[in-house]
């Protein structure tokens, strides 16, 4: 069974920065999809990031040229890195594992299809 727990949130003011990382255990060899999503209390979880395998990534437009997605098979870790930060990024933030694909599909197909979820890390951003 894959865990993924995320760390690396906290409160930042506005144009700052922050690392997330998503440290994941329980693989048996191959990798697959990864991806961040965000998610505010009363809104629907928004895809921000996805990865797969050979390292191609996807963006929102909403975080295109401040958000960075990489990952580090042998460490089995992810991470965003986030800049130029804005209060309207503030959200609980969620790692996910596709489980089934090395490619990535869109964002929302994803979140839909991911397998396996982290427990979230709270990013606020103050103006």
């Amino acid at each position: 069974q894959v865990q993924l727990v995320e760390s690396g949130g906290g409160s930042v003011e506005s144009g700052g920065s922050l690392r997330l990382s998503c440290a994941a255990s329980g693989y048996t060899g191959k990798r697959y999809c990864m991806g961040w999503f965000r998610q505010v209390p009363g809104k629907e979880r928004e895809g921000v990031a996805a990865i797969d395998t050979d390292g191609s990534t996807s963006y929102a437009d909403s975080v295109k040229g401040r958000f960075t997605i990489s990952r580090d098979d042998s460490k089995n870790t992810l991470y965003l890195q986030m800049n130029s930060l804005k209060p309207e990024d503030t959200a609980m933030y969620y790692c996910a594992d596709d489980g089934d694909s090395r490619l990535c599909p869109p964002l929302h197909h994803l979140e839909v299809g991911a397998k396996y979820w982290g427990q979230g890390t709270q990013v606020t951003v103050s103006s």
